[in-house]
């Protein structure tokens, strides 16, 4: 069992998601609330989600690189509090795009070459701060093969990959 999670943005915040009855975003202050719930009931997963700021997209994703994404900060205090409780991330850039595609585009077409470089260097980010399943749902042809040799050669063996594409 799985337990997904949506975090957001600031301080002492928990939004409801109205699309989606009964489920919250948390600030990553207030995680310890969904994570001691996920602790009672023994889920030994947790996928987090982000949800980004306007400000803080652009055409390139770049908030996906940054090590004090939203991703990142509930990860490290995630792994801090609760060691016992594995974390999946999500690998694609549409969180984190103003126009919303999950890679790079260039004249109305995805590059995806371009693009693998980015999901790389977003997977070891993640498995730097904690992750342990790498879950790329960004549908990129190639990205797996090669996000799994570069975690290899980084140290990563350990961090999994789980790809699905339900989109």
């Amino acid at each position: 069992m799985i337990l997904p999670i949506f975090v957001r943005d600031g301080k002492n915040k928990i939004e409801s998601i109205k699309s989606m009855p009964g489920v919250n975003r948390y600030s990553v202050d207030k995680l310890n609330l969904i994570m001691n719930k996920a602790k009672k009931y023994k889920i030994p997963m947790v996928a987090l989600f982000p949800y980004t700021p306007k400000n803080k997209k652009d055409k390139f994703g770049t908030e996906a690189l940054n090590k004090n994404n939203l991703i990142c900060k509930s990860l490290k205090f995630i792994k801090k509090r609760y060691p016992e409780i594995g974390i999946m991330c999500d690998v694609a850039l549409d969180p984190y795009t103003s126009h919303g595609h999950d890679g790079l585009v260039s004249s109305g077409y995805v590059l995806n070459d371009k693009t693998i470089d980015v999901l790389i260097k977003q997977s070891l980010l993640q498995a730097q701060m904690g992750c342990d399943v790498l879950a790329p749902s960004d549908m990129m042809d190639g990205r797996i093969g090669r996000i799994r040799k570069s975690l290899d050669k980084n140290g990563y063996q350990m961090t999994q990959i789980l790809s699905y594409a339900v989109k």
